[in-house]
């Protein structure tokens, strides 16, 4: 997809490039994930399905009948691991709730919408498995960063009536960074990992989604130091939610850029944890 490469979107998607520091923002993340796993009661690499990548870490809550608040991590949907995505757990545990980080299998050895249906498939395990995070099956929450935003906002948009499950199994979401048109991306070295095509970018972009039947209350976040893109997108897809008739919060954290961010998610004290919680009824 080289030569079909637009400069521009690439300098607004490839954050890699517009942050040469990223493994240092990694490094930090994995920290904070050792000593939140260390800090908390859990249950690593459980399997929610046969399929590669499909395993989950449970940090379950202090009482019964709790609020889940499931983490989608991010990385382009081609790279990154829940291994380094411990750390939202620590305030959603805090506050009462359970936790959950998801893995899934990573392009280019799967497509798309094979990473959004073995998602789908997580949380429909989650509500199956919810007693063994002492949690409650009828209050199930999505969050994640990046492609996690991305693939929030997709469980967010799924039919779930059409699965055999409640309309609503999903009771809200909070999207961080979230990308919600994907076209843009087809112009960019993304694409080489990820191979959409018109068609697929069509299909797998929430704003082209909607109405949904659950229309659960979203948060949209995202940082006001991230680039001119990320900030529209986020911008765009709360006002596509609000269109619909659904409740939409947006923030954009002042100061923070796309790899300071999703550390507010679970910092107790934070605004998006605070966000979170509410949502959550805690």
């Amino acid at each position: 997809m080289s030569e079909q490469r637009d400069l521009t979107q690439e300098a607004e998607y490839n954050l890699r490039l517009r942050h040469p520091d990223f493994e240092g923002h990694f490094a930090v993340w994995e920290a904070e994930s050792v000593r939140v796993r260390e800090a908390l009661t859990c249950t690593l690499d459980v399997r929610y399905g046969d399929g590669p990548g499909m395993t989950a870490d449970l940090f379950p809550a202090s009482e019964s009948d709790a609020p889940i608040q499931v983490f989608i991590h991010g990385g382009y949907w081609r790279a990154m691991d829940k291994d380094v995505h411990s750390f939202p757990a620590e305030g959603i545990v805090a506050a009462g709730g359970a936790a959950v980080s998801l893995n899934y299998a990573l392009a280019p050895a799967v497509t798309l919408e094979t990473i959004v249906e073995q998602c789908r498939v997580a949380v429909e395990w989650i509500a199956d498995n919810a007693d063994r995070l002492g949690g409650d099956a009828g209050r199930i929450f999505v969050s994640g960063h990046s492609a996690g935003g991305h693939l929030t906002a997709m469980m967010l948009c799924t039919d779930w009536a059409a699965r055999g499950r409640a309309a609503d199994l999903v009771k809200g979401g909070t999207a961080i960074s979230g990308i919600f048109d994907l076209a843009p991306l087809m112009e960019t070295s993304i694409n080489d990992d990820i191979r959409l095509d018109a068609a697929a970018a069509a299909r797998n972009s929430p704003i082209h989604l909607l109405p949904v039947a659950g229309g659960a209350p979203l948060i949209a976040a995202v940082g006001a130091a991230e680039t001119a893109a990320f900030i529209a997108q986020n911008r765009a897809f709360a006002d596509a939610w609000r269109t619909c008739g659904y409740d939409a919060t947006v923030i954009e954290a002042g100061g923070l850029n796309h790899y300071t961010v999703v550390m507010e998610m679970g910092r107790p004290g934070s605004a998006l944890t605070a966000a979170a919680l509410a949502q959550m009824g805690l």
